[in-house]
């Protein structure tokens, strides 16, 4: 948790009571944690200064992916018991025990459910990443066999994003590193784009017109407009839509915890990312190790 905003050096490992769950929540004994861009922009103060949370008032918990093992429910709760193997999604900022803990206790639609033989530790990199890119895709309101372009795609995210749109029978087209384009041709994508490549022509000479759909996890912005069709939509995750140009629907996802979801995910036996393991008290390591860019997958922290 933290006190006060700043580097990694701000972060510590805290003794507190353990959690009780109230009614209709459960508590997680926690197997592991990822660690995600927006811990960083937590810790460092940069959601309170864009006006997403609140200055801190006394200790503030990081993190949002979780998964473990349910030991623990609140009155009124169906459908989950101790025992139960689980991913949830910590979705609300400023809270002082968030998902990087020993505990952690979550409003059980936060909460889904893990099939038999997945691991704990690679679950862990679903929720915040895997429901994202889902409810990207909703609002894009694509079709199978239309068309998508995916910017980040060998992020989480947009990893993610290629993946389920892929399955759902779409045509993605990519834009990454050129040494990840073996990855994501697995992921299910039809073409992939070099980064440093002009954007709206190659996706134009690939796809006439344009393709359909974007959803722009790079934060690309009117360059990645330029590569759609008129009429067509571009999602903007975390902010930052351009304007909406030739009559092209722009919309912003903006993330909420989704247990429901997140069992259908699971179910799905995703491409799971893990960059590395560290232990909980090694946060501000992978704090550090996040910054410095060029992951692949996610740094898991296990208490």
């Amino acid at each position: 948790m933290v006190h006060r905003f700043g580097g990694p050096e701000v972060l510590q490992l805290v003794d507190v009571p353990d959690p009780e769950p109230g009614p209709g929540q459960v508590r997680i004994a926690v197997a592991a944690a990822a660690v995600n861009p927006v811990d960083v922009a937590t810790r460092s103060g940069a959601l309170t200064d864009a006006g997403l949370m609140p200055p801190p008032r006394g200790a503030m918990g990081i993190g949002w992916d979780v998964a473990g093992v349910i030991d623990a429910v609140g009155a009124q709760i169906t459908g989950f018991a101790p025992g139960d193997r689980v991913v949830g999604l910590s979705d609300r900022l400023a809270l002082p025990v968030k998902a990087q803990a020993d505990y952690v206790v979550l409003d059980a639609d936060a909460v889904g459910h893990v099939p038999d033989g997945t691991d704990l530790v690679a679950a862990a990199t679903l929720p915040l990443n895997s429901l994202t890119a889902a409810q990207a895709l909703d609002l894009a309101a694509f079709r199978p066999g239309s068309t998508l372009l995916v910017t980040g795609a060998a992020g989480g995210v947009g990893g993610y994003a290629v993946e389920l749109a892929a399955r759902a029978g779409v045509q993605v087209v990519a834009v990454a590193n050129v040494s990840d384009e073996e990855v994501l041709r697995d992921l299910g994508a039809a073409h992939v784009v070099p980064r440093d490549a002009d954007l709206a022509s190659v996706v134009r000479a690939i796809v006439p017109g344009g393709v359909d759909a974007a959803i722009d996890a790079a934060h690309l912005g009117v360059t990645a407009l330029d590569a759609v069709r008129g009429g067509g939509c571009l999602v903007a995750v975390l902010g930052g839509a351009p304007v909406p140009l030739r009559g092209i629907r722009v919309a912003n996802v903006w993330i909420r915890a989704d247990g429901t979801r997140l069992t259908a995910l699971a179910a799905q036996r995703l491409h799971l990312r893990v960059a590395d393991v560290l232990p909980l008290e090694s946060v501000a390591e992978a704090h550090r190790r996040l910054a410095k860019g060029s992951l692949r997958g996610r740094l898991v922290l296990c208490p």
